[in-house]
C-alpha cells in the first residue's frame, strides 16, 4: 500500500513541474545498493544540485532512457557533462548530445593519479630488488603516500 501511494503521488508532482527544464549541466554516476551488485544510474542537474533522473542499471541501455525522455532538442542543450570516465558514457553523450563538454570529475582523476603513482613506484621497487639494492626496496616499500 505504501510504494502504491508512493508512486501515486510521485506521479502528481511529476506533471506539476517539468525536471528537464533548463537543464544544461549534468553529472551521471552510478551507485550500487544492496547485496549482489544491483545499480541505480543517477542524473543530477549541476545547476541546482537536484537529482533529475535515477533508473535500475549501470549501462549504456540504462543512460539512454534517460536521453530518450530527455529528447533530441534537450539533449541539444546539455553544455556539460561530469562522469567518471566510463567509456560508455562518454560514447552515450557524444551521441546524445554531440555538444556537450565531457569533464571527468575530481575524485576519479586523483584515483587514476595515485594508482599510475604506484604502479610506477611498484616498477622501481622490483628494479632495485632485482638489482640487488637492497636499502633502496626497503625505502620503496611503503613509501606509496609520501611519494
Amino acid at each position: 500500500t505504501v510504494g502504491w501511494i508512493i508512486t501515486r503521488v510521485s506521479q502528481e508532482r511529476e506533471k506539476l513541474r517539468d525536471r528537464f527544464a533548463n537543464l544544461r549541466r549534468i553529472g551521471i554516476d552510478d551507485i550500487s545498493y544492496r547485496r549482489g551488485r544491483r545499480y541505480l544510474m543517477v542524473v543530477v542537474d549541476h545547476d541546482t544540485g537536484r537529482v533529475v533522473w535515477v533508473a535500475p542499471g549501470r549501462d549504456a541501455k540504462s543512460l539512454a532512457k534517460f536521453f530518450d525522455l530527455l529528447g533530441p532538442e534537450r539533449c541539444q542543450q546539455i553544455e556539460l557533462e561530469s562522469a567518471d570516465g566510463a567509456d560508455w558514457i562518454a560514447e552515450m553523450v557524444w551521441k546524445r548530445c554531440p555538444k556537450a563538454e565531457l569533464c571527468l570529475d575530481p575524485f576519479h582523476v586523483v584515483q587514476w593519479a595515485t594508482n599510475a603513482l604506484d604502479e610506477v613506484r611498484r616498477e622501481v621497487w622490483n628494479q632495485a630488488r632485482r638489482s640487488g639494492q637492497d636499502a633502496l626496496a626497503r625505502e620503496l616499500k611503503d613509501a606509496r603516500f609520501a611519494l
